[in-house]
């Protein structure tokens, strides 16, 4: 929070010599120099200047400096953070922070009891859909991504004051759930995993799913018998869809005991089948008829279909199948039109499970023996975001407009969160059994081609026990086992959110699984450091004197914490969680460079003692705030 005092305390400087200079239209930055010792400023306000004065901006940056250091020395007060401005002989103007009291200002913000505590979102409702994994199948390493991303994003968005809703759409009406009854009911495949340890989500994606789509080549009955049962499903009120159903569940709750072992929490449950049976798509394609947006084809690949005309006939997307059932799309739109509240809720609810962190997960219901009116509103909220990969970004845009047909709406308020797939890499997919021509592979579940959420996390918790044990041979099993799990989960959460959203990740199993450097047990392990010297040390708070605390790593260290707030507020403002993750990761490493080469409890003096106990508080608290942002453990003792 401090920085950005600064930074204000430098704009009104700025501000004042250009309005003394009747100066006006200026668009000038104040951002942080690459290298410190030009100070903890910089603006480019000379390149600007010298554009419109026509001279070099090495002049126009020494003419002003000029005044802005008169004008400095007339408005600096006792408690000015700012020191001095400068003149770089490249044109940029730096300003450097007046240290005597800029330690303490940082320190004393943190220690207050609003620290932490953040209004950029002042109330205003979200809505965060994520997951949302087809019902027949376990998750994988993909899933994980987004999952993630759209978690450490409610965390964010809660922290900064929007009052944040976690929707998972459960698609138990699609093509994928067909497969698997198909699989059951006339392919042979026995209701129960053979081995009785084998979670059903994982038998139903690994053996049956993709297994009956082998089947489908083979067996051209078994397609036909798909599109029946797709048919039936949609239709509801019959046993077939009733099978559908439970066996959706059943998956279900599997899949959720994967996203609670990684501390993932949701709100609501949304059914496609509920969505279906509501009317809701009804409404929404008799408006697209009405305006004109979607067409029935009489003739060429989607005779007998509903389809949105595309730039050119390869483009079009079917709305309704020449045998009445309904496309993905077309399902999505009136769920995003309800979410956004263009229409009316026409559902009941109920609480569907106890959450790892006690909260109740609601779920959409029509049957009003079941359901009761909604205690709270999960509907029409201001802004919706949509975590879905990039492959989706064409039919997520084509849902958006069409939106626009049911009502006058702000685009800005429905935003597809797109972030690029994860793949897997030859040496992962080899130890897989796995054999691919490329260096990777997309992941495919109807394939088979894919690393097991389950499955990682099962490795990543054996691993860190084998090291913690090696390290505490006389730990014990419940706080070994604690500890391995908190280092596994912060591993595969940290691996997954420190990557740019655009860029692609190769999963690669033996990199995944590094407990060392850019790493979530990185993280933690800095936090263990600080917390285990405020158990050591005596912290006064009579001898404290913030002036002592002139070592550089000590300097670099109060910079990089006067950044938090600025950075949770860029990260919301972006919606890119990857700015904390990488900002708790500078903090750690300038926090253990700070540890390494300072003398903390040894120092010579109490009241030196104390200032960098302080300073270790300071650390100690923004370094909890972010781990909670990641979802990561504040461990005591690694």
């Amino acid at each position: 929070m401090s920085l950005r005092s600064l930074r204000k305390e430098a704009g009104l400087l700025v501000d004042k010599v250009l309005l003394d200079r009747k100066i006006d239209g200026i668009n000038y930055t104040l951002t942080e120099p690459q290298n410190t010792e030009f100070g903890e400023l910089t603006s480019n306000i000379a390149f600007q200047l010298a554009q419109r004065l026509r001279s070099k901006p090495h002049l126009v940056a020494t003419d002003l400096v000029d005044s802005l250091s008169k004008q400095l020395s007339q408005q600096r007060t006792q408690g000015s953070l700012l020191k001095t401005v400068e003149a770089h002989p490249s044109g940029h103007i730096n300003f450097r922070a007046a240290w005597d009291v800029y330690p303490k200002a940082v320190i004393s913000e943190i220690m207050d009891d609003g620290y932490g505590k953040f209004d950029f979102g002042r109330g205003r409702r979200v809505v965060v859909e994520h997951t949302s994994v087809n019902p027949n199948k376990a998750l994988h390493v993909g899933h994980l991504r987004n999952m993630i991303i759209g978690d450490v994003l409610f965390r964010i968005l809660s922290a900064v004051n929007y009052d944040t809703s976690v929707f998972y759409y459960v698609d138990d009406s699609g093509l994928q759930v067909a497969d698997i009854v198909v699989g059951f009911k006339y392919a042979g495949f026995p209701i129960d995993p053979p081995n009785p340890t084998t979670k059903f989500d994982q038998y139903c994606g690994n053996e049956v799913y993709v297994k009956i789509n082998d089947l489908y080549t083979k067996n051209p009955d078994l397609q036909q018998k798909r599109q029946s049962v797709l048919k039936s499903i949609e239709e509801g009120n019959s046993d077939l869809s009733r099978f559908a159903k439970d066996i959706s569940l059943r998956v279900l709750k599997d899949q959720l005991k994967t996203c609670w072992s990684l501390k993932v929490r949701y709100d609501l449950l949304n059914f496609e089948s509920d969505m279906v049976a509501s009317k809701l798509w009804e409404k929404m394609f008799e408006v697209l008829k009405n305006k004109g947006m979607t067409v029935y084809e009489t003739q060429g690949k989607n005779k007998g279909c509903w389809v949105i005309r595309g730039s050119d006939g390869d483009d079009d997307k079917v709305l309704i199948r020449s045998d009445g059932t309904l496309t993905y799309i077309a399902k999505d739109m009136p769920y995003a039109a309800w979410k956004l509240g263009l229409f009316s809720d026409p559902f009941l609810y109920y609480a569907f499970s106890e959450q790892w962190d006690t909260s109740i997960l609601w779920a959409d219901t029509l049957d009003k023996s079941v359901g009761s009116p909604p205690k709270r509103q999960f509907g029409g909220a201001e802004i919706i975001i949509n975590l879905i990969d990039s492959r989706q970004s064409r039919l997520q845009a084509i849902i958006s407009s069409t939106l626009e047909a049911v009502d006058d709406y702000d685009r800005e308020r429905y935003i597809h969160l797109s972030y690029e797939p994860v793949t897997l890499s030859s040496r992962t997919a080899k130890s897989l059994g796995i054999d691919i021509v490329n260096t990777s592979a997309h992941m495919s579940g109807r394939r088979g081609i894919y690393v097991g959420a389950d499955q990682v996390m099962e490795i990543l918790y054996k691993k860190a026990r084998e090291e913690i044990k090696s390290r505490y041979p006389d730990m014990s099993d419940a706080e070994l086992s604690g500890i391995s799990e908190s280092l596994g989960r912060s591993a595969v959460r940290y691996n997954l959110i420190k990557q740019d959203l655009e860029r692609p990740i190769v999963f690669d199993l033996e990199e995944s699984l590094s407990l060392d450097g850019d790493s979530g047990p990185y993280l933690q392990y800095a936090f263990a450091r600080s917390q285990r010297l405020l158990e050591k040390g005596e912290l006064s708070h009579q001898s404290i004197r913030f002036t002592n605390l002139l070592h550089d790593k000590e300097l670099n260290l109060i910079r990089e914490l006067s950044k938090m707030d600025m950075i949770i507020e860029q990260c919301s403002l972006q919606m890119n969680p990857k700015l904390v993750a990488r900002y708790a990761h500078k903090l750690a490493v300038a926090f253990n460079l700070f540890y390494e080469q300072v003398p903390i409890l040894k120092a010579d003096k109490g009241s030196l003692v104390s200032a960098r106990l302080l300073l270790v508080k300071a650390f100690n608290l923004t370094m909890r705030l972010l781990l909670d942002y990641l979802g990561i453990d504040s461990l005591n003792r690694m």
